[in-house]
């Protein structure tokens, strides 16, 4: 089996780089901080001091890092992915950046001999842990067939989209339904609230017809409950729409509900609520309504 090392143990890559151990691959990870690294360790995994070190002891790369500065500064910094690269390595990556950025990782690993995949992926934490994450695959045809039986430890539904940064605009498209798909579901649980209706009935109505979807299931159960401990934190949500806003302008196409969440997003993180998981958009619908107090206790 291919040996992999994997860099980035955090809500996602964590899990991600458990179920490739579980599935009887040689695995060899690098993090920032050390507790996740150690935590691998205690089941199988080796461990490494550096990037570099990485690429030295693995055949395939695999990162997942919170944004593109991360990534470029792990694949092509000092002591990086590229300095202990060598001819016919595969690097993969589940980070979510731009596609410009992808597009970059992929031309300069190219140059040394390094096929590379952008593979951002979709179904939070639970999905990581799970091992059904939906995939989705920039690079080329040859690199996608390597890579696939990996995939499939850490996904079920895997899509070569296309060439080098393809994936990337998959993720952005992503994102962009799913942050108005949980806009949606906030303005409406809360117009029931607001309006006498109890929203746990309303929601139960809804996800058995044409407004059904895991946004509604999972999310909406969240707004409910109130519970926003992350699956997919607020602040990185908004990095994402960053990303889509810049893709979109690259193509000079304007996204007006893309663009109108985002200020939504950059409301909730000026209160402080970033690290929340992105279903507290409903708490900035609350306060528009009246429904809770400004200590965030509730009016009615």
């Amino acid at each position: 089996m291919e040996r992999i090392g994997f860099i980035g143990l955090g809500l996602m890559g964590k899990p991600m780089a458990r179920n490739l151990l579980k599935a009887g691959y040689p695995l060899l990870v690098y993090n920032r901080s050390r507790a996740p690294m150690e935590e691998l360790a205690a089941e199988g995994a080796g461990l490494a001091e550096s990037p570099a070190a990485i690429a030295q002891g693995s055949d395939v790369v695999i990162t997942c890092l919170p944004d593109s500065p991360e990534v470029e500064a792990v694949v092509l910094g000092e002591d990086g992915v590229v300095a202990g690269a060598r001819s016919g390595l595969l690097f993969i990556d589940h980070s979510t950046i731009a596609p410009a950025t992808a597009r970059k990782l992929h031309l300069a690993l190219q140059h040394k001999e390094i096929e590379a995949l952008d593979a951002p992926v979709s179904g939070g934490d639970i999905g990581a842990q799970q091992g059904t994450l939906s995939i989705m695959v920039g690079g080329s045809e040859a690199a996608f067939q390597r890579a696939l039986p990996m995939l499939q430890v850490m996904g079920q539904n895997i899509v070569h989209i296309g060439a080098a940064g393809a994936g990337q605009v998959a993720k952005a498209c992503n994102q962009v339904v799913v942050a108005l798909t949980v806009q949606a579901v906030a303005e409406a649980l809360t117009l029931a609230q607001k309006s006498g209706v109890d929203p746990a009935k309303v929601r139960s109505a809804l996800l058995g017809g044409f407004a059904q979807s895991r946004v509604l299931d999972v999310h909406g159960q969240r707004m409910l409950e109130g519970r926003f401990d992350p699956g997919f934190k607020l602040h990185l949500h908004r990095k994402d729409m960053g990303i889509v806003l810049q893709t979109a302008r690259e193509v000079q196409l304007p996204l007006l509900g893309a663009a109108q969440v985002t200020e939504l997003m950059n409301a909730l993180l000026a209160q402080g609520l970033g690290d929340l998981d992105n279903a507290a958009m409903i708490t900035l619908y609350r306060q528009l309504g009246g429904l809770v107090d400004a200590a965030g206790g509730s009016d009615k």
